[in-house]
């Protein structure tokens, strides 16, 4: 991560994409329950909220470098999840 600006740059990025995938699985994709979409679509934009204000506020007394490598790791296996639930919705 070279700065806070292209971390949160890449969040969004990488937030938007998985939302467009899920409303693209939902409208073809067969036949979907429409509450675990919304559920899903729910949930990416409260890991978005979440991972922004993480990196917006990180927590003191930590070294910086560990904590922004721990939310890196942290929204790496947040986005795993979510790329899975999106693949099981069919």
């Amino acid at each position: 991560m070279s700065n806070k600006r292209d971390f949160k740059k890449t969040i969004n990025y990488v937030c938007t994409e998985l939302f467009a995938e899920c409303v693209a699985a939902s409208l073809y994709g067969g036949k979907i329950n429409k509450e675990n979409c919304d559920a899903l679509l729910a949930s990416i934009l409260r890991i978005h909220s979440d991972f922004i204000s993480r990196v917006s506020h990180p927590e003191p007394g930590m070294k910086q470098k560990d904590y922004y490598k721990n939310v890196q790791q942290d929204f790496g296996k947040q986005v795993a999840e979510i790329a899975d639930q999106i693949t099981n919705l069919s």
